[in-house]
């Protein structure tokens, strides 16, 4: 190597390592400086667009956020807008509860999940979405079903719930638990075009869940996403209306002196409306949040508050054995023999089921026009004129639950002998018999 050679690559290592030492410079100065901010350089950049706004309290409401430990029960159609917003936002610590798994019919209103993720538990989709959204924050999941044996260990991490499950059971056992450990919960409820929102418990001063609804409603009058049906975009802004209501919480935007109990009701259809109505606040008389409780912790996890037994449940057992058939007997007897004059086939879903996919050979009565004719057989051979005391008739439903009541409804109040229902219903036809047919 000639002299000059040698002397050009010394100028080159001594450059390296005066930029060495610069950079390590920059990296300790950089290091000193974020001794003196509470976020990361990276965290400023990520949320400088919502420390602007006003309201958000800037550097010192985003610690808040930070330092924040958020529950939601449930990654379904309320939970997939919330939990996403809330990740965004920077609440430090997310958890999610929901043993449930991805279907395809979820698709089309919880957008977290996607099609790659069918069959996977909805609390990991959830947190694989969120996770890869914001690094910045810890993800907890609870692949189990939220029961009055576990949710005072779960819940107790948390600031505050959100409560985005679908059946009042569930909403008593997570307003008690939360009532029980002083949380404030968000809960909401949506369903076809509509949907409602409130805060309950907040700072423990109530109102809870039990003061706006001492009695449970009727099993029968509660209908869930999957019997009524759900437009996403609908339920969609509930749950993001949740995530809004969550940062008020976190933010103090709420206090004891401003807050006061109220519902939100949501409509989506024919036009959009947004309704907020003053509800009551706590009731002394309240069996969990009143004066003379009896809902305690102790007697939620000793399993004296019987949920199943308050909230009650739809007894659709209500046929014998041989009024029933399954969609193999119904498959042998009827379709491959044809149906015969005396046969009638009936499906009593609702229209629009019936609409969507159904058997050529079916005559569409739904249960609820079943009922209102009162057990008067001439009402009914309007819709059936062949109909007669004797003749051979079978029902069908979606899962085979309303068949088991419609048939009845045929046999005590309109007096037809031969009724017999299809065990499993029209889907269960169809997963067992022939795939070809639609299922929605």
């Amino acid at each position: 190597m000639s002299d000059h050679e040698l002397d050009g690559t010394t100028s080159e290592l001594e450059a390296l390592r005066l930029e060495n030492a610069r950079l390590r410079e920059q990296l300790a100065k950089r290091k000193d400086n974020s001794q003196n901010y509470p976020l990361s350089l990276e965290e400023y950049q990520r949320y400088g667009r919502q420390m602007i706004v006003e309201e958000t309290g800037g550097v010192a409401g985003q610690v808040k956020l930070k330092n924040s430990k958020v529950l939601v029960v449930g990654a379904g159609g309320l939970g997939c807008p919330a939990l996403p917003y809330l990740a965004g936002a920077g609440v430090g610590q997310i958890g999610i509860v929901d043993n449930d798994v991805v279907e395809t019919s979820n698709l089309h209103r919880q957008v977290l999940h996607d099609s790659s993720r069918v069959g996977m538990l909805k609390c990991e989709s959830a947190r694989q979405y969120i996770t890869k959204l914001n690094p910045h924050i810890n993800v907890v999941t609870y692949p189990v079903r939220l029961n009055s044996s576990n949710a005072f260990e779960i819940f107790r991490y948390y600031d505050y719930v959100l409560d985005c499950t679908d059946s009042p059971l569930t909403r008593y056992l997570v307003s008690d638990v939360a009532v029980n450990l002083g949380i404030t919960v968000v809960s909401a409820s949506g369903l076809g075009t509509e949907g409602q929102l409130t805060i309950l418990n907040f700072n423990n001063m109530g109102p809870c869940y039990r003061c706006f609804y001492p009695t449970p409603p009727p099993p029968n009058a509660v209908t869930s996403c999957q019997e009524g049906g759900v437009i996403g975009p609908c339920i969609g802004l509930v749950g993001t209306m949740m995530a809004v209501e969550t940062l008020k919480l976190i933010l103090g935007i709420y206090t004891e002196e401003n807050f006061s109990p109220f519902l939100m009701l949501y409509s989506g259809f024919p036009q959009q409306s947004l309704r907020t109505f003053k509800m009551r606040g706590r009731q002394e008389k309240c069996l969990c949040c009143g004066k003379n409780r009896t809902i305690t912790k102790e007697a939620i996890e000793k399993g004296e508050i019987n949920y199943e037994l308050f909230c009650g449940s739809r007894n659709y057992s209500v046929c014998e054995s041989d009024e029933r058939i399954s969609v193999e007997a119904f498959q042998n007897i009827y379709k491959d023999n044809g149906f015969l004059p005396r046969h009638i086939f009936l499906d009593v879903r609702p229209s629009h089921h019936y609409e969507i996919s159904h058997f050529p050979e079916a005559v569409n009565i739904p249960i609820k026009k079943l009922r209102d004719m009162g057990g008067d057989l001439k009402k009914l051979q309007e819709e059936l004129p062949t109909v007669e005391r004797d003749s051979d008739i079978v029902v069908l439903c979606r899962y085979g639950n309303d068949s088991q009541l419609a048939t009845r409804l045929l046999k005590d109040k309109f007096g037809l002998s031969n009724v017999r229902d299809v065990r499993g219903g029209y889907f269960k036809y169809i997963d067992d018999i022939d795939q070809t047919i639609p299922k929605y």
